[in-house]
């Protein structure tokens, strides 16, 4: 057996991508999915939409790879994170839509709990916020009839993307998750290593609910025969982000990467110490191996390539991704136009889940390409507030100079010469893009002794292009200021 399936299901779109023993990429397979909004801030998935893709990709991609499941030592899973699902024990049916990381209808009930707040930072590293899991089980037990009576009897099972998948891939034999996804559902008590019951109290879960929390590289279950041929491991997961910081090989503390998929996630090694944020920032577990948490600060953005798709599919401005890097270079550079994309809230490190997207500095000559600029520039203003943030919180001297990017949008050279100009920093973009499949086939190939350790698998890691900084001081002050301008306005619109 000499390759590795790995399993990205991610906000937007399924994949499945097969890696070789040398943990190349051979074959990809990817299926979109529709998105549903059935009311402003409410974002949903149909549960069989994730799984009826995920295993579409998976067949495709074995049968593009040229492989029989007799090749594939095991599977690797990396998924969207804090996605909340509950379902029947028995029939395996979901009882309500997936809840997406995105949706914002439990607000009211984080204002509601305002005065737990620090307790759940505390014991969980997150902030009391509608983006975390916690709230939208409470949300789906208050408001599916009979739910609350059905988890009481331990008739009912919650899990993130992950777990869903993996009670599918096993025909319910396993209800598991790993860490990195225990510890985004603002259950999880990040120092003691397991569920909480003050918070499942608070929020009135029961606990039977929960699945059990494992290692990154871990057993999980195999596959049942039916759906490859024959049944095969899956030996890691991880969240998407935790996944794509294993795949940027930020195994040291002060290491740093950046994913930039339908939002933008930073995330800081800061080792064996869950480094608590004075900045509105997260502490979160980057992965765990060997029963051992290595913590990392974390900062997250909830649109980034998705302001690419409203370009698309929204104003139908563009047809492809692709055409915003051409029009934001035709753009009058005079027109200082800054778009704020807070279409369901800003997250790190403003945390306001009721402000709306706003754009400034519009005339009667701005038009696409201006705005495409603005879109794209609205990711590096993004990120440079959650890296001011981090060095405020981070006091350690080691660490790297750089950022480590991927992610979608990294392949934009506009995006990244940006973002390199705005946080005054260099870009390091790798050869491989794929980084977070990678970092789950790596965990799976480790476990099933295909690929090297944490230090083997570093040494691959391989640069494509730094992006260095060419803005000046002034320029750059000057923007800067202009987009915090842009934000403080959008907070004062929202009533903050």
């Amino acid at each position: 057996m000499t390759h590795i399936l790995a399993i990205d299901q991610g906000t937007s779109s399924s994949r499945a991508i097969i890696f070789d023993a040398a943990m190349r990429p051979t074959a990809t397979a990817q299926e979109e999915f529709p998105q549903h909004f059935p009311q402003s801030g409410w974002v949903e998935h149909d549960p069989s939409d994730l799984w009826t893709t995920t295993a579409a990709t998976c067949r495709a991609a074995i049968e593009k790879a040229g492989l029989r499941a007799d090749d594939i030592a095991g599977i690797g899973i990396t998924n969207q994170r804090e996605t909340t699902l509950v379902w029947d024990r028995a029939t395996g049916q979901p009882i309500y839509n997936a809840i997406v990381w995105q949706d914002r209808r439990t607000a009211d009930i984080c204002r509601d709990l305002a005065d737990h707040a620090d307790s759940v930072t505390a014991r969980t590293g997150l902030l009391l916020d509608p983006y975390f899991s916690g709230t939208k089980v409470k949300w789906i037990l208050d408001h599916v009839e009979g739910a609350r009576d059905r988890a009481a009897k331990g008739d009912l099972a919650f899990g993130t993307v992950d777990t869903w998948l993996i009670w599918k891939l096993t025909d319910g034999a396993s209800h598991v998750t790993d860490a990195t996804n225990a510890c985004r559902t603002m259950l999880y008590d990040i120092h003691k290593g397991r569920w909480s019951r003050t918070i499942c109290d608070l929020l009135d879960i029961p606990m039977a609910m929960l699945p059990e929390v494992k290692d990154c590289a871990a057993d999980f279950g195999t596959t049942r025969p039916d759906l490859f041929g024959r049944p095969i491991p899956i030996l890691g997961v991880a969240g998407d982000q935790q996944a794509a910081t294993l795949g940027q090989a930020c195994f040291k503390p002060g290491m740093l990467k950046s994913t930039y998929g339908t939002g933008c996630f930073a995330l800081l090694n800061t080792g064996d110490t869950p480094v608590t944020s004075t900045s509105r920032l997260l502490t979160t577990i980057a992965y765990q191996l060997d029963g051992k948490p290595t913590y990392a600060l974390e900062g997250s953005i909830f649109i980034a390539g998705a302001v690419v798709q409203w370009l698309r599919d929204g104003l139908k401005m563009i047809r492809e991704a692709q055409e915003t890097q051409p029009l934001a270079e035709s753009s009058d550079p005079d027109q200082p136009v800054i778009l704020v994309p807070a279409f369901t809230g800003l997250g790190a490190p403003y945390w306001n889940a009721d402000c709306r997207g706003a754009i400034f500095g519009l005339s009667r000559n701005s038009g696409p390409a201006e705005l495409a600029r603005a879109a794209l520039e609205s990711v590096g203003y993004q990120t440079r507030d959650l890296l001011d943030a981090m060095r405020a919180d981070w006091k350690a001297e080691a660490g790297e100079a750089s950022l480590r990017v991927d992610g979608g949008m990294s392949a934009s050279d506009y995006a990244m010469q940006f973002l390199a100009d705005i946080i005054a920093a260099p870009v390091d973009r790798p050869q491989v893009l794929e980084t977070t499949a990678l970092g789950a086939a790596w965990l799976a190939g480790h476990r099933a002794g295909l690929y090297p350790d944490q230090a083997g698998f570093a040494a691959t890691w391989a640069l494509d292009q730094t992006f260095s900084p060419q803005m000046t001081d002034q320029t750059r002050a000057t923007k800067y200021h202009q987009w915090q301008r842009a934000v403080q306005a959008t907070l004062t619109y929202a009533g903050d």
